[in-house]
């Protein structure tokens, strides 16, 4: 499941709602990303975020469903918020349910790591020095590159 939202998440009732009833379920892995108040050694005080609505959730459905088809999962969750956020919001959540623990934590990392490359996601910083774009990292395409394949 995947939802792009202005509002905040709630960790426990989102964890909640992928587990339910199953009992088949032997591991959770939880990813929160926060919003941090420094980047580059300079101080943030607080981050737009921008997306394409439609190609958005699409490109996020299929992470998602590469992410399921790679891995033995009972459920996953990408919630991804965009907007105006302040130094520790949440921005983006990933819940992975397995019957495994290695499922779980590798689909876990590999949903981040392609969020990160991928999602059409633009992230604007609010510095001292005024506003600025934040440009792609070479260590996220790095992460990214050892899952291999495209989407």
């Amino acid at each position: 499941m995947i939802r792009v939202q202005r509002e905040d998440f709630d960790v426990a009732a989102e964890t909640a709602s992928i587990v339910g009833s199953d009992h088949g379920i032997g591991a959770v892995v939880t990813f929160i990303g926060l919003v941090r108040d420094i980047s580059g050694g300079e101080s943030i005080s607080n981050m737009t975020l921008e997306h394409y609505p439609g190609m958005t959730e699409k490109m996020l459905e299929r992470i998602e469903s590469e992410a399921m088809s790679r891995w033995p999962l009972s459920a996953s969750l990408i919630v991804h918020r965009y907007g105006h956020l302040e130094p520790g919001d949440g921005i983006v959540l990933v819940i992975t349910a397995s019957p495994h623990r290695e499922a779980a934590f590798e689909a876990s990392e590999f949903l981040v790591d392609w969020l990160k490359t991928k999602a059409p996601f633009w992230k604007r910083e609010t510095t001292p020095a005024g506003a600025k774009w934040v440009a792609a990292r070479d260590s996220d395409d790095a992460a990214a590159a050892r899952w291999t394949g495209e989407i």
